[in-house]
Parts: structure tokens; sequence; C-alpha cells
């Protein structure tokens, strides 16, 4: 049995001055999440909606994952998205 952790999910813009938001900061974000120990996968893009992204992560364990939900907490795109939105299932 894996101990895998996956969430998958949509980020969702309630405006396009959010999506501006999201344009801005999620490449830092995406590069910052995939350098860390034990991220197996994360894929942010953008949906045929401009307001709205899909989300899709996998980290090896569950201190993986919650290691990384608490640089986000901590981090600017954490900051910056946290009114955003987001629709997310997380599994194992």
């Amino acid at each position: 049995m894996s101990d895998a952790i996956e969430l998958t999910g949509r980020l969702v813009c309630a405006s396009p001055a959010e999506a501006e938001v999201v344009i801005r900061h999620l490449p830092r974000h995406v590069e910052l999440t995939r350098s860390e120990p034990g991220c197996v996968r994360f894929e942010v893009e953008r949906t045929d909606d401009p307001l709205v992204w899909s989300v899709s992560e996998r980290f090896v364990d569950r201190a993986a994952f919650d290691a990384h939900q608490a640089r986000v907490r901590e981090s600017e795109w954490g900051r910056e998205t946290a009114a955003i939105a987001r629709d997310y299932v997380i599994e194992g």
C-alpha cells in the first residue's frame, strides 16, 4: 500500500484581477514546490476558463505533503492567493 498523498482539483478566481495574481506568482510557486523533498508531481494548468486552473499534486507521504503545506502558508504565493477559492480533494 502506498503512503503517497494526492491532491486534485481547481483553483477558482472570482475576477480577472485574481487571475492576474495567479499569473504573477504561479511560476515561482511551481519552481519552489517541484524542488521540495518528496514532491513527485506538481502541475497547475489554466483551463479553457481563464479564471480556473487545474491542480494535480502528488507527494511521497503525509510528512512531505504537510511540509509543503507549511511552506505554502509562509510563502508569498500563500499570502497573495489566500482569498482565492480552492476546490480540492486530498487522498492518501
